[in-house]
């Protein structure tokens, strides 16, 4: 959650974070297949469609970019997520084995009480006749 905070402070990375949230949507793909069929049956231009393959490729070099930088923010976030995890792994590993001492340290506590009681002789226990 931190990490996130952190994150959310700096405006560069609200803006890639609101591009990479839209280019990564369906209403990015309708808008795209609805700009071209206008582009083309309008006829804006001639075929081969010089400009709007320059466009096209410009975009594609920016949102390229923008993928990179989503890759890398959540791999920053997996390395968080991991660090605590293997924080987590650590505290319960030295849990465990204070809780393996404790059961030892009960099981010669019960095996001495069994000994002790063993050898003693009650003497107040009646005799059977």
């Amino acid at each position: 959650m931190q990490h996130l905070r952190e994150r959310g402070r700096r405006r560069e990375n609200r803006i890639a974070d609101r591009i990479t949230r839209f280019a990564g949507s369906m209403k990015f793909v309708y808008i795209h297949v609805i700009w071209f069929s206008l582009w083309i049956g309008l006829g804006v231009e001639d075929y081969p469609f010089g400009l709007l393959t320059m466009i096209v490729s410009l975009e594609a070099i920016f949102l390229s970019t923008f993928v990179m930088i989503s890759e890398n923010r959540a791999d920053e976030k997996r390395h968080v997520i991991a660090d605590e995890a293997w924080r987590t792994v650590q505290d319960e590993s030295d849990q465990n084995e204070r809780l393996l001492r404790l059961s030892q340290e009960i099981l010669e506590l019960t095996q001495e009480i069994h000994a002790a009681s063993a050898s003693a002789t009650p003497a107040s226990r009646p005799r059977a006749q």
